[in-house]
């Protein structure tokens, strides 16, 4: 018998299944580890929270007071968001993940980005239904500081912690707003087109990002 006969596949042998092919199998990864993120339910919170934003904009809810009170509704869906995104780097495997998913940073990066991408997508449909504090420009520019705590938190205190960031900042933009900040790491009272407050949000995403996928959100397994 040669080594040829030995690997061909006998007459009539069922193939191997659609899981063993290699982008198929890809694809099923993907899906569970999508699902033990809780992707899914992600989506229906942030499309929730854009239809929220369109009811406050579209039916002008107005907390009555400086720069702080009228940004507040808007900045806290859009921390609603943020806090959304950070909490699903939480993974209920652990040790056991890592050692064994080495395409793990991968679907993080995917995961983080493709979130982001479906808050803002929600959010910018929401504020459809008014006239947004800032426009779209500030949206996207809160919306990917605000997440970058989020993934920045996770990272250091876990994904369950992750929505920490988002609501600290939250409370430190609030009570900075009240002032008249000129610190661009104070986005949220920049004005749109500002360049610094830009690049600052930027930063912190990229961080909060970077950090995610390589490391990972913290949990009580790691050593």
């Amino acid at each position: 018998m040669t080594a040829a006969g030995v690997q061909s596949s006998p007459p009539g042998a069922v193939p191997a299944p659609a899981a063993a092919r290699p982008g198929v199998a890809w694809l099923r990864l993907a899906r569970l580890y999508a699902v033990s993120r809780r992707v899914p339910a992600a989506l229906a919170l942030l499309a929730a929270l854009g239809c929220l934003l369109w009811a406050a904009l579209y039916w002008r809810w107005n907390i009555a007071g400086g720069p702080a009170a009228q940004q507040f509704l808007s900045l806290a869906i859009e921390t609603g968001a943020a806090a959304v995104i950070a909490v699903t780097t939480y993974g209920p495997f652990g040790e056991p993940e890592r050692a064994t998913g080495r395409w793990l940073p991968w679907l993080r990066l995917a995961v983080a980005l493709a979130l982001t991408a479906a808050a803002f997508g929600a959010l910018a449909a929401g504020a459809r239904g008014g006239t947004l504090p800032g426009g779209t420009a500030a949206l996207l520019r809160n919306l990917a500081g605000l997440t970058g705590t989020g993934l920045l938190a996770a990272a250091v205190l876990g994904g369950a912690f992750g929505w920490t960031g988002p609501m600290a900042y939250l409370l430190i933009a609030e009570t900075a707003l009240s002032g008249n900040p000129t610190t661009p790491w104070v986005w949220p009272a920049r004005p749109p087109d500002d360049l610094g407050a830009a690049l600052c949000a930027s930063a912190v995403f990229a961080a909060g990002v970077v950090a995610v996928t390589v490391f990972g959100a913290r949990d009580p397994g790691r050593r």
